[in-house]
């Protein structure tokens, strides 16, 4: 098992990344104090493939486990689930030091961990990610959301977890458009802070994706360290941690237009590679950098074209993504294969072009 600190004061915690970690969950949460009753927060999927197992491993070690279900699907980080997940909550009389268990993927966390921050003004949240792009990404750092309407966590907060457990043996029940859809925020990290990573990633992705366990938990690792170093240095999403949005500003408004039936990992994927090109255009990426990028992306599985969801519409989406400042855009753009920038002088006209003229370009 491997430990990675993240390092932010009283609101510190662990990550621990390992193989066969769900059935620990119950001495873990005994160690760190808690006891009487547990939360789990989970989906249809999840509960089926681990539900008793985790719920095993609570009540074994004497917690009273309430276990709630969420139906599957981006459209169910809404204030509206969240709540009917009070009302449940406030039926199982969970008290402030309750501990919420959210068991599934990136909605999930983001959902459940939105509870978990403002349920009684906050009650202790426990991670357990298992999608690859939960357990690489999304799972770390602290942001916790709903969507509103079509407009991606609008209405969020930043609030830790207490502990984070990523059990990679998770991975392996993942269809291959789930692996890929992670592996799109695995490839980020690379790309913005890693360069020597981001060439592992080149030169061992037949092994990520045939699932090879030594393989997977390096990677969770390396991507689960990159990140949990940019939020100690900025926990609140001011300055350097911007640029853990690449991708993201077109990634966000694909996901909207497409009526979130594109996903995340794919819409920021292609949001990268939007991104990538203005930097290029702007005379800072150079070409052959911004076809490895691409390369990579379709041997992962990603998307590689632009969806025809209309350029007008996907700007204006982009006019409502929260980075905006003063009315202008803020892009984090990559100047090499591990280095990235923050640049909000990003004309209109440019993302048009690079947009409208994607087919002539690929």
């Amino acid at each position: 098992m491997k430990s990675i600190k993240v390092r932010l004061g009283r609101r510190s915690y662990s990550i621990r990344i390992g193989t066969g970690l769900l059935a620990q969950v119950g001495p873990m949460l005994q160690e760190m104090g808690y006891a009487d009753k547990a939360v789990i927060i989970t989906d249809p999927t999840v509960k089926k493939l681990y539900g008793r197992q985790l719920k095993t491993s609570l009540t074994s070690s004497d917690f009273k486990v309430a276990l709630l279900e969420v139906p599957e699907g981006e459209e169910q980080k809404s204030l509206e689930t969240a709540g009917r997940l009070y009302q449940e909550l406030t039926d199982f009389h969970a008290e402030r030091t309750t501990p919420i268990l959210a068991l599934g993927g990136g909605v999930i966390g983001d959902l459940a961990g939105f509870v978990a921050a403002t349920y009684m003004r906050g009650v202790p949240l426990v991670q357990i990610p298992t999608t690859l792009l939960a357990q690489g990404d999304s799972s770390i750092g602290g942001k916790v959301a709903v969507n509103h309407g079509l407009l991606k966590n609008k209405i969020g907060a930043f609030y830790h977890p207490r502990l984070t457990i990523s059990d990679i043996i998770t991975l392996k029940t993942l269809s291959p458009r789930e692996l890929s859809d992670g592996l799109a925020e695995i490839i980020k990290h690379g790309i913005i802070l890693d360069g020597e990573f981001f060439s592992y990633l080149e030169e061992n992705l037949d092994k990520i994706r045939s699932l090879d366990a030594r393989v997977l938990e390096r990677v969770v690792s390396r991507s689960a360290k990159i990140k949990a170093g940019v939020v100690e240095k900025d926990e609140l999403d001011l300055g350097l941690r911007n640029i853990l949005n690449y991708g993201h500003t077109v990634g966000h408004a694909i996901e909207s237009v497409s009526g979130l039936q594109v996903w995340h990992g794919e819409a920021v994927a292609i949001g990268m590679l939007v991104e990538a090109r203005i930097s290029n255009r702007l005379g800072i990426l150079h070409k052959a950098e911004v076809l490895r990028i691409r390369n990579l992306m379709a041997r992962a599985g990603l998307p590689v074209a632009l969806p025809s969801l209309g350029v007008g519409r996907l700007i204006q989406a982009m006019r409502h993504d929260k980075k905006i400042q003063q009315g202008k855009l803020k892009f984090a753009l990559p100047k090499s294969i591990g280095e990235a920038f923050i640049m909000d002088e990003v004309s209109q006209s440019l993302i048009e072009q690079v947009l409208s003229n994607w087919h002539e370009e690929a």
